[in-house]
């Protein structure tokens, strides 16, 4: 059954800036996800996206801004005391536990955790919803596939029960048949569970076709913003994005002109 969204943000940033060194990351981002939404960030590669990610989840401290998470400032927090908070990050190329086991895996997931029977309860719902981590569930994580870690690592966020998952790339290394089943779990667990799920994805289309509303990110800058419907219809997002051209349209146009789209 699907949980219907809210009006009300649980994820807000306001004019966020974040830089590795002397170079600017993300400049003046300032978007918001609502509670049971799926939000996506598109943009090229070195856009910012993954910076994004990191300074909301703690990895990355701002230089400027405001990050607000269910009402609370979470600006330059702690990752743990964030994760405790009810936020998740899945990070881009999976980073599971190799040396530990899939059981053991996902038992990291749940270690904010002291309700029990919720955790049994919620191990059971990943398994149903990836159930190669059953059959594998012995198995250290090192040896499985590259899909098979990226269902592990997701099912590793869903274990702390979160109100907020941010998920990198999960598409990354991923063959067009395993990248569709990911999403369609995705979709899954956002209509079923409710979970609010913050994606930034290079594959405009299933992204766009996934998720509710959505942000193009350009050189650490929102260029544009509007509900996912939308996007897939403006003729920028075509071209540059889902590789669909104008009749008559040629090489001439260029990414410069994606400065004009506000």
């Amino acid at each position: 059954m699907s949980v219907p969204v809210s009006d009300q943000p649980v994820l807000k940033l306001t004019n966020v800036e974040s830089a590795y060194g002397p170079i600017k990351a993300i400049r003046g981002v300032s978007l918001q996800v609502r509670r049971g939404e799926i939000a996506t960030v598109l943009g090229s590669n070195g856009a910012g996206k993954t910076t994004i990610l990191k300074t909301i989840s703690g990895i990355i401290d701002p230089r400027k801004g405001a990050i607000e998470f269910k009402g609370s400032a979470i600006t330059a927090r702690d990752p743990s005391f964030i994760v405790q908070q009810g936020l998740s990050h899945v990070p881009e190329g999976r980073e599971v536990f190799p040396l530990l086991t899939v059981r053991d895996n996902l038992a990291m997931g749940a270690y904010t955790r002291h309700d029990r029977d919720g955790v049994a309860r919620d191990l059971e719902t990943v398994f149903g919803y990836f159930p190669i981590l059953r059959e594998r569930a012995a198995q250290d994580a090192g040896l499985l596939s590259g899909g098979q870690q990226q269902m592990l690592s997701i099912s590793r966020a869903l274990m702390a029960a979160p109100d907020l998952i941010l998920l990198d790339e999960p598409s990354l290394g991923l063959s067009p048949k395993l990248t569709r089943e990911i999403f369609e779990i995705v979709v899954r667990i956002n209509r079923e569970r409710g979970t609010t799920i913050l994606l930034v994805e290079q594959n405009a289309n299933m992204a766009l076709n996934a998720s509710d509303y959505g942000y193009v990110l350009e050189n650490g800058r929102i260029v544009m913003e509007d509900n996912c419907a939308r996007l897939r219809e403006k003729d920028d997002i075509k071209e540059f994005y889902l590789g669909m051209k104008e009749e008559g349209v040629r090489g001439e146009r260029r990414w410069k002109k994606k400065k004009n789209w506000r």
